[in-house]
């Protein structure tokens, strides 16, 4: 079975918003998009939205779908999906992240991030979103 997983696609001027995660788990000091996992029952727009109070304590508004991406991860199978987001504040509380930056093209090509976080920057900057 297959299981949903987002990612908050927050761009402002140019940049793209990305979190370096806490040590500790599988994605320990990697970079990534802001979002997670699905809960049963929840819109992806519901998740984003959770995500984003929880990991960054600030409201978010998800938009359109931007790119989607399969892959696997210890046993389990995900289908991610990235969404356009919105935010109604920059004063972030980080609950899993050590850090939050603004990042334009050159600086996103140069950080360390997962498997399907790195999916997410090859469509990003192919696409001219950055």
């Amino acid at each position: 079975m297959e299981r949903n997983t987002t990612a908050g696609i927050v761009i402002k001027d140019g940049s793209v918003l990305v979190g370096k995660r806490q040590p500790g788990g599988s994605l320990s000091g990697k970079w990534e998009f802001p979002g997670g996992k699905n809960r049963y029952g929840e819109s992806l727009s519901d998740t984003l939205r959770r995500e984003f109070m929880e990991e960054l304590s600030v409201e978010a508004e998800p938009g359109e779908e931007i790119f989607s991406y399969d892959f696997s991860n210890n046993g389990t199978d995900y289908h991610l999906h990235a969404l356009a987001v919105s935010i109604s504040s920059e004063d972030f509380r980080l609950a899993v992240h050590d850090e939050m930056r603004w990042v334009d093209r050159a600086e996103l090509m140069m950080l360390d991030m997962g498997g399907s976080d790195s999916a997410i920057r090859t469509f990003i900057i192919g696409h001219g979103l950055i």
